[in-house]
């Protein structure tokens, strides 16, 4: 049944330029619509879908001269047809319909092919060719470079997830292309490092050649230390080698990871690889954050499964995403009941309570302190479940007491969490516990103001941070 048109308030209209395929609104030709409505001749209704994001108001898909020109008298509403487009590109849409009256400039066509090409770069050239009014040869010249770019990304994205030891089928639904084409990519993982190795070779320095090729510098690194055990890793990196069980680093290193509440040291991370792991061991970080645990373990030479409730497919494709339902904690976790079992677990979540605020909304820091220690033992029971016997865990937290205004004599005992409450619960599902690490923060983020208030009030704050490595 042919929908009818409905009268809409003009104001409740816009028109998005991220869809108009038109330079420009034609002034002229709005000045000669307004004259004719004035005369009161009637236009055909304009074409709106409702405005993504906007509730209430619609953007234009075709007739943004005549919506101009009923502006331009004052009126108040328009005539409007009201599109579901069900998965067609509304800048292509719109672009169909602006070749009817009036042929796309050579400026029009190409701007809205690119642009239609960056907002979707799985539209063929055929598809864009019909919408502009164009021959499929002129589409692929105006798109060559972005295809390129693309192409390009597609590689290095592959690369990186293929390093880390993630099976075929998980890039290709991760990337959403088929396993054809990640298995043509992957063709060409043995050409794609030769620039920058031979820029290397060179003497261009590792953040250099990251920059010059569009690199990260966690995959530069993998470049530059192949084939070396990982003490000369550390060596390379210049990150001195703790010997004793007291990890003390004061500042992240801004070579691994993203900017990320609560985030890891990556020197932390590369002693635990060091001295709990091998190299080619598959890693499993089930709350991966800023990715300091991924691109260690891609210069470290270990396979890497992480998941995180932040997606981020392009900068971080290597994570994928997952929530942990703490009511079904692990039910659907498909990647743990794979073939392959991981041989190390990295398990650094977000502290209790700590920096709740900056973490997303479902975090587990926020919840209540029984939920937040009965989500642990849920989870360390999956793990048990879900690995192999020869599995370690590293499992990364702090003692967590509410000291804050509260003078260390008044403290609630049974409003903190410690250790021993973890030990308690590993031990419990499970885990036998073989060492102790401490790896405390460092007491410089107290300005000397907050110190000397709590001195005063006899407030004993926390810096304790520990690494606890079970099997």
């Amino acid at each position: 049944m042919k929908k009818s048109p409905v009268k809409i308030a003009i104001s409740d209209i816009l028109l998005d330029e991220e869809i108009y395929p038109r330079r420009s609104i034609d002034q002229k030709r709005v000045g000669i619509f307004a004259e004719n409505i004035r005369d009161w001749s009637q236009f055909d209704p304009i074409e709106v879908e409702p405005y993504p994001g906007k509730s209430g108001k619609y953007r234009i898909l075709d007739g943004a001269h005549r919506w101009s020109a009923y502006k331009a008298t004052g009126a108040s509403y328009i005539r409007c047809m009201i599109k579901n487009l069900e998965g067609c590109d509304p800048l292509l849409y719109a672009a169909t319909k602006a070749i009817g009256p009036k042929q796309l400039t050579e400026e029009e066509a190409r701007t809205t092919a690119r642009r239609a090409f960056q907002h979707n770069p799985r539209l063929t050239t055929a598809e864009i060719g019909k919408a502009i009014g164009r021959a499929r040869r002129t589409v692929d010249s105006y798109i060559a470079d972005l295809k390129a770019v693309i192409l390009m990304d597609l590689d290095l994205k592959i690369f990186r997830m293929n390093a880390l030891g993630i099976p075929q089928e998980r890039i290709a639904t991760r990337l959403e292309q088929t396993r054809d084409i990640v298995r043509s990519h992957l063709g060409n993982m043995a050409t794609l490092p030769k620039s920058p190795k031979d820029d290397l070779s060179r003497g261009y320095t590792v953040s250099q050649v990251a920059e010059k090729h569009g690199w990260t510098e966690a995959m530069v690194w993998s470049l530059a230390l192949q084939g070396k055990d990982d003490l000369a890793r550390f060596r390379e990196l210049n990150w001195g080698l703790r010997t004793w069980d007291y990890w003390h680093f004061n500042d992240c290193d801004n070579r691994f990871g993203d900017e990320w509440p609560g985030r890891i040291p990556a020197q932390l991370i590369g002693h635990i690889l060091y001295y709990f792991s091998r190299q080619n061991d598959l890693v499993f970080d089930p709350m991966a954050g800023g990715g300091v645990t991924a691109d260690v373990c891609l210069t470290f030479n270990r396979r890497c499964w992480a998941l995180d409730m932040v997606d981020r497919p392009d900068k971080r494709p290597e994570i994928e995403p997952y929530y942990w339902d703490m009511d079904a904690v692990g039910a659907n976790l498909d990647l743990l009941k794979a073939k392959d079992k991981p041989d190390f677990i990295i398990f650094d979540p977000p502290y209790f309570d700590k920096k709740a605020q900056e973490y997303e909304a479902k975090s587990i820091s926020s919840l209540p302190r029984h939920k937040y220690l009965r989500f642990m033992e849920g989870f360390f029971r999956q793990m048990k479940k879900h690995t192999k016997h020869s599995t370690k865990l590293a499992f990364i937290n702090a003692d967590w007491r509410n000291f804050q205004h509260t003078p260390a004599v008044n403290e609630i005992p049974e409003d903190a969490i410690l250790v021993d409450d973890y030990l308690k619960i590993l031990h419990k599902t499970g885990w036998r516990r073989t060492h102790i690490i401490q790896a405390p923060l460092s007491s410089e983020r107290f300005d000397a103001g907050v110190v000397s208030a709590m001195q005063k009030k006899k407030i004993l704050g926390v810096t304790s941070r520990y690494v606890i490595i079970s099997k």
